[in-house]
């Protein structure tokens, strides 16, 4: 990975956090462009599937908010992961409106074979850390994202 010019050992605690993400996912992103091919998700649906597989009770009006979508986007994207075989809505046994979305063995498998494409990605992106540097990154990044 290059860094921009302003990017230098002497100043990295200069450089704002924004400006790291930013330039991660930057890179993540062309990654993605030269390595990620599917047919049956692109990669602006493919933060939708994980987020879903990880969360217990995910819902449609919860990912309008988390990724700050229209309900109709979320909605045919939903209707799309359903067609694929991916996930299944039911009803909320707490709120009969809402539906709870889960995934189904079948999206289960496509989130396995998404989650080593990423794993991938962090493989090389942490080529230059040891495990304990490594473990040290993710600690640190839980900590700045909890609330506590």
């Amino acid at each position: 990975m290059s860094l921009p010019s302003q990017f230098k050992e002497e100043n990295y605690e200069n450089i704002l956090i924004y400006h790291y993400v930013e330039e991660l996912v930057s890179d993540f992103s062309n990654y993605s462009i030269e390595n990620f091919s599917d047919d049956d998700i692109t990669l602006t649906e493919l933060p939708f599937l994980l987020r879903i597989r990880f969360v217990d009770k995910s819902t449609q009006k919860d990912l309008v908010r988390l990724f700050n979508v229209s309900d109709g986007y979320t909605a045919k994207l939903l209707r799309r992961f359903e067609d694929k075989g991916f996930i299944t809505r039911h009803e909320d046994p707490e709120n009969r409106r809402r539906k709870i979305v889960r995934l189904t063995d079948k999206g289960c498998k496509k989130t396995d074979e998404i989650l080593d494409y990423i794993n991938t990605w962090e493989e090389l992106r942490r080529a230059n850390l040891s495990d304990d540097e490594f473990k040290t990154l993710k600690k640190l990044l839980f900590k700045l994202l909890s609330d506590d």
